[in-house]
């Protein structure tokens, strides 16, 4: 430890106007966040089209599932790009790294927008479509672990919270910005033109984010060289026992959350072809749950910097746990505007706080030299693993059960396992907000 500590000493600091978390800082590292995620999410909501277009086959389960497997591509790649990307942010700087991410995100994005369908180009379509995909999977696992790092390192002590709320916050920002171009695109296309031409629109305003995106990034202060005043509680050195299981419990939790987020996702296809409802009511169902997403992400920071970390990762998740089953039988049994909007809402409102204050447990928990490339990998693999898998999984699952009860059984057993590693999560909150959460 005593070593570490006196590199890090001689390493350069900030200039003082740059030590606390600027409104620009944070406006910049949340919107290149935002913008990826836009960009890699909007693909789930138009999973039925691009699979017309690129898959077509007779049957069109079959179509909807090659359509999901290309999706899920894209996450076979994220471990190799939160290792290269991450390790790159630790070595050379958080501010690098989450702008060669973005580049990577916004062409990949362009060549999936403009790729002719299969029945003009043939094999060529389905090709670029999955190197579109593998090339997002690889920039958007060299996004989180430099962002949340970033975040965390900007912000003075008691505001770590709320600071790193804004990387769970931002991507239910992109997800509802999905969901309101869908909404949007489906109220004032017909469905031929939706199917032809209308996802192609949905990802072109992702990619003309390019130029906005890079010049709000280059303008970021660097945040890997300087010192944490005062220092994280939770300091395991690397590869020491406490860094392996604060890195095993944050695995199992964001594979908890994955999973939760991707079946959340599924809802418009699930109302779909599931529920059979309208579209603009399938588009508005994620438009409405991801909107109070974003209020509960904040909030959950919020409340971590008041009253520390494990009682708000806890309780919440113990209340989601035993509203899962009621929520969606509601739904499969209604079919109603109410249930769908309402109780999902309601859902993901309790659901969302946990896992938005686990960003900030987790980053702190990390060594600073191993903490990009740590939670970028842990998180990649977490979400290669399981939320590549999330979707196709709740698709078969319904297809071969033909129970519509389906999603909430995965959704169980993922919030199960995410709350016993909850558990036995440490306390990593200054030592006031400690001293606050044990009364």
């Amino acid at each position: 430890m005593a070593r570490q500590f006196t590199q890090e000493e001689l390493e350069p600091a900030l200039v003082p106007a740059d030590e606390r978390l600027t409104s620009r800082a944070l406006l910049s590292a949340t919107i290149g966040n935002i913008l990826e995620f836009y960009d890699f999410g909007t693909y789930s909501f138009f999973a039925i089209q691009i699979g017309q277009a690129f898959f077509p086959a007779r049957d069109p389960f079959a179509s909807l599932m090659l359509s999901l497997a290309t999706f899920g591509a894209g996450f076979v790649t994220r471990p190799i790009g939160a290792i290269v990307l991450g390790s790159y942010s630790d070595r050379v700087g958080r501010r690098p790294a989450m702008t060669a991410s973005f580049a990577m995100m916004s062409a990949a994005i362009l060549v999936l927008a403009v790729t002719p369908s299969y029945e003009t180009i043939g094999i060529a379509a389905p090709s670029l479509a999955i190197f579109a995909r593998l090339l997002q999977g690889f920039a958007l696992g060299g996004e989180v672990g430099p962002t949340t790092a970033y975040l965390m390192e900007s912000a003075p002590a008691q505001a770590r919270g709320l600071a790193v709320s804004f990387q769970p916050a931002s991507q239910q920002i992109a997800a509802t910005a999905g969901a309101l171009v869908g909404e949007i695109l489906s109220l004032t296309m017909t469905s031929e033109a939706l199917n032809a031409y209308g996802w192609r629109i949905a990802l072109l305003l992702g990619a003309g984010t390019l130029p906005f995106g890079l010049w709000l990034r280059s303008a970021l202060p660097e945040t890997l060289h300087r010192p944490e005043v005062p220092p994280p509680v939770v300091q395991p050195v690397r590869r020491s026992p406490a860094a392996r299981r604060i890195m095993s419990l944050g695995f199992v939790i964001l594979a908890s959350c994955t999973i939760i987020t991707y079946v959340t996702g599924y809802m418009t296809t699930y109302a779909l072809n599931t529920l059979q409802v309208s579209a603009p009511l399938a588009f508005a169902t994620p438009l409405v749950s991801n909107t109070v997403g974003i209020a509960a992400a904040l909030l959950g920071g919020w409340l971590a910097d008041r009253l520390g970390r494990r009682h708000i990762m806890i309780w919440p998740q113990i209340t989601a746990l035993l509203m899962t089953y009621p929520v969606f039988l509601w739904i499969a049994e209604s079919r109603s505007a109410l249930a769908l909007l309402g109780g999902l809402g309601a859902l993901t409102l309790i659901g969302t706080i946990p896992y938005s204050v686990f960003y900030v447990s987790m980053t702190e928990g990390l060594p600073k030299n191993i903490r990009g490339s740590a939670f970028a990998t842990i998180y990649a693999f977490a979400i290669a693993i399981f939320g590549g898998t999330a979707q196709p999984v709740v698709a078969w699952l319904i297809h071969a059960t033909g129970n519509a009860l389906a999603p909430a059984w995965y959704m169980l057993a993922a919030s199960a396992a995410g709350l016993c590693a909850m558990l036995m999560m440490p306390e990593t909150a200054p030592p006031k907000l400690q001293s606050v959460a044990n009364k």
